[in-house]
């Protein structure tokens, strides 16, 4: 820090006079903006945190795990993150901790179907057709968390999904309504972690302006479908799409 506050100042008396106060304006500007940021978002963790469960074993019995999506390669092959995340809820599954699951997640565009992956792979080991409902409409977190407690009736659930991500997935659904907490699916080491935990701190502010500020609805919504059903009537629907 010393070093940069070193190179400021350097820079700042070699400006002309008029510009000077310009940087320390954008200097300034920028500093309140990372605060507002980090702000949000330790707010966001504050009130997810006791939701928080270290894992498996420690998570209380709920209907529903959520799945939220994650990158699928051409061939259908869920990533590294979303393998794992959907291992914990079939973990989950198995113990008797939950007996669905709502996979949700970005099926825009015909050639693109993250929900299809996460449903056959969750079949392939055993978990029930009519276990596993199928959300097409999950483009954003927001979206699964609403669309799970308006569309699907999700009244309590455990999220499925990595540490960084944790705490903002159980915030959204408990802002949504439901009675949620959340496991960690971290089983590696992931490729751009560091990255990642950038981004969430972004994504942390906009999640907290979205339930305290906007009140952000979700792109779709479209006709109920109870989660205490068959999860085969969501196989190859669009869900409000």
């Amino acid at each position: 820090m010393s070093v940069l506050k070193h190179q400021l100042a350097q820079l700042k008396r070699r400006l002309p006079r008029g510009k000077k106060g310009l940087v320390v304006i954008a200097l300034g500007a920028a500093g309140t903006l990372t605060g507002a940021l980090l702000l949000a978002g330790s707010s966001v963790v504050r009130e997810a945190s006791p939701y928080l469960c270290p894992g498996i074993d420690d998570a209380p019995p709920r209907l529903v795990a959520i799945v939220p999506g994650c990158r699928v390669y051409p061939d259908g092959t869920p990533s590294a993150m979303l393998a794992d995340r959907l291992a914990t809820a079939l973990e989950l599954y198995r113990a008797g901790k939950v007996r669905k699951i709502l996979v949700s997640g970005d099926h825009g565009a015909p050639e693109y179907d993250e929900v299809a992956a996460m449903r056959r792979w969750l079949e392939a080991r055993g978990v029930k057709s009519e276990d596993v409902f199928s959300d097409h409409a999950g483009f954003r977190t927001l979206d699964t968390m609403v669309r799970a407690a308006r569309v699907f009736e999700v009244g309590g659930a455990i999220v499925c999904t990595q540490r960084f991500h944790l705490a903002r997935a159980v915030f959204l659904a408990r802002r949504a309504g439901i009675d949620a907490v959340g496991v960690p699916a971290d089983r590696r080491v992931y490729r751009g972690a560091q990255l990642n935990r950038l981004r969430e701190t972004y994504a942390r502010a906009v999640a907290f302006l979205d339930a305290n500020v906007l009140h952000t609805s979700p792109r779709f919504y479209g006709p109920k479908i109870p989660i205490t059903g068959d999860g085969r009537a969501t196989q190859g629907i669009d869900s409000g799409l």
